[in-house]
């Protein structure tokens, strides 16, 4: 039903409409008049719609205001506790922001007007909004707040529904006939030409194109369809850890397969060597990026699909993490005209993401910036990106000694892997430019020890390095659920630290909500260690010194390691004690 009674648009008018709405309550039995004029009073006092505070006051709970206040206004009252009913596409053409602002949510459709559930429908600039926003009718009803944040939370930040989507498809595509084993396709070019047919059938198509939805909405890194004996695994890397996902049904397996390597411009007949591809997607109104990678394995091909998402991606140095002396520091030495910048780490650890934000720090129309890398994750405007292609023999060495003579300021090296690139780097450092590259280590002194083991010249490497930084990604303590506890003797006594000691500080975990899908964590947030190269550690290079001695040349400078900068975000209530121990623990002394 359509509001029966005008919209207030001025405070007075606010007012007048709260006085007879406590009225309203009297006539129903649900207030007496003392609880109203208490009310009253502490609505001048605070501020505020009248339903609020009492609701505020305990004189009222949340359904029988809402309830009340529909009945008022002779509106519709409707409980919001099935998302499985709610079109979650058309809700998400509405920014969230607005939804957020205004506690109100879009919940479908009804006679070409969107539905729209508001906790206050006497809120004009609300009304305005949305109607200028939606550019057509709306019609609006009323709920109560709690359910309307809670389904915002799901709509614009739970993966669940896509998963119940994939779910229901893949419920749907499996019939009785199908819990009979099927024998493995040959790889046949029949079986391509079959597997290609069923790929262009509308439910693989929906399987994929939700699956990748996703993945976008659940921030997955990563995703790993995997082939097994008589079924198919589908994971996600969600904040760095995998996570199990609804497979589809035996008979789509080929085919969702086939369409994803269509979609990544792969050749659909090659079932027996590895391949690369690429493709582009939107969703929620931004465009995305994916990697996809297929290899062989004895159950046939395994594909996992990398998203790079730009818009999620923070290219700015001064928000990476770093810890102010040493954010200082490290834009000290990117000031350097020359020199070798490395940051060392394994897969997944934010290496090209730190690597891409100081080219960031760096731009500058002056400076002609070059990189060579394999893949190009990110394209950054102003700046000369070259996609390594091993398949035409045009690997890193010899990209390097061709922007050599490009007349390069700074170059990017994606990775340093075998002596012959080093070299390059050190002799591009020794002509006056700035290198930065990536290297896989464990730490930052043993980086020196395996540019040694390459067979590079200790006093080569004094020289030409300037600073080594080693990172890794712990995850962030979901901030919807967060609270405090006691940390383990156990794990206390493994970190050397005395109970006397834990009880100054505050430890926090994450309890597991909606928002982070029960897992207690909600992003991530990257640790360091810092190795920069003066003159005392190059003196230790030119010596031979051990990674030990180097590592403790740099500790007597105040340069912690990975666990030092791991605890230092447990004390600041940003990871738990565990994540710290999980990532950089190493039980050494070093660590």
């Amino acid at each position: 039903m359509e509001s029966t009674r005008p919209i207030s648009d001025t405070k007075a008018e606010t007012a007048e409409v709260d006085h007879f709405f406590g009225e309203f309550l009297i006539s129903k039995g649900l207030l007496d008049r003392a609880a109203l004029a208490t009310a009253l009073d502490k609505q001048r006092e605070c501020g505020g719609r009248l339903g609020q505070v009492l609701i505020e006051l305990n004189m009222l709970n949340e359904q029988d205001v809402t309830c009340a206040l529909a009945e008022y206004l002779s509106m519709e009252c409707v409980v919001l506790n099935d998302i499985s009913k709610i079109d979650v596409d058309l809700a998400r053409t509405l920014p969230e922001s607005i939804a957020a602002r205004f506690c109100l949510v879009i919940i479908g459709e009804r006679d070409n007007k969107a539905v729209i559930a508001m906790a206050d429908p006497l809120d004009v600039i609300a009304m305005d909004t949305i109607t200028l926003r939606m550019a057509r009718p709306i019609q609006p009803v009323i709920s109560a707040p709690t359910q309307i944040r809670h389904l915002i939370e799901l709509i614009y930040h739970g993966s669940d529904i896509e998963e119940q989507q994939l779910r229901d498809l893949v419920e749907f595509e499996t019939g009785e006939e199908e819990k009979q084993k099927e024998p493995l396709q040959e790889d046949t070019k029949e079986a391509a030409i079959s597997a290609e047919v069923a790929a262009a059938k509308a439910p693989v198509i929906r399987f994929v194109d939700l699956l990748l939805r996703q993945a976008v909405k659940s921030r997955a890194s990563d995703i790993h369809i995997e082939p097994q004996e008589n079924s198919m695994v589908i994971r996600m890397r969600v904040d760095g850890v995998l996570r199990e996902m609804v497979p589809p049904a035996r008979k789509m397996q080929a085919a969702v397969i086939t369409r994803i390597k269509i979609l990544s411009d792969m050749d659909i007949a090659e079932r027996r060597l590895p391949q690369d591809g690429r493709l582009k997607i939107e969703a929620f109104g931004r465009s995305i990026d994916v990697r996809a990678s297929v290899i062989p394995t004895i159950y046939g091909e395994k594909v996992v699909m990398r998203i790079l998402d730009a818009s999620a991606a923070s290219h700015d140095l001064d928000k990476l993490g770093f810890e102010p002396k040493i954010l200082k520091e490290f834009k000290a030495m990117l000031s350097r005209p020359h020199g070798i910048l490395v940051v060392t780490g394994p897969t997944g650890s934010g290496k090209s993401t730190t690597l891409y934000s100081a080219l960031n720090y760096l731009k500058d129309p002056t400076k002609n910036i070059t990189t060579v890398e394999d893949p190009v994750e990110y394209r950054l405007e102003g700046i000369n990106q070259i996609q390594v292609k091993p398949e035409i023999d045009l690997d890193f060495a010899k990209c390097l000694r061709a922007i050599l003579r490009q007349d390069p300021d700074i170059i990017l090296i994606g990775e340093i892997r075998d002596r012959e690139t080093v070299e390059i780097a050190i002799k591009a450092s020794l002509t006056g430019h700035l290198v930065l590259s990536t290297f896989h280590t464990n730490d930052a002194p043993s980086a020196i020890s395996r540019f040694a083991y390459m067979g590079i010249e200790p006093y080569l490497l004094a020289s030409t390095l300037n600073v080594v930084i080693a990172q890794r990604l712990v995850r962030r303590i979901c901030t919807h659920c967060k609270e405090p506890v006691e940390p383990s003797e156990e794990i206390l006594k493994c970190l050397k630290i005395h109970p006397e000691q834990a009880k100054d500080g505050t430890f926090y975990h994450g309890r597991g909500c909606e928002a982070c899908l029960g897992s207690g964590f909600l992003g991530r947030l990257p640790i360091f260690e810092f190795l920069p190269v003066d003159e005392d550690v190059s003196e230790e290079i030119i010596a031979g010194q051990s990674e030990n001695q180097i590592r403790s040349a740099a500790r007597k400078k105040g340069y912690g390691g990975l666990l030092d900068s791991a605890l230092s975000n447990v004390l600041q209530g940003s990871t738990t004690i565990e994540e710290a121990l999980r990532v950089a623990y190493t039980g050494t002394s070093g660590s």
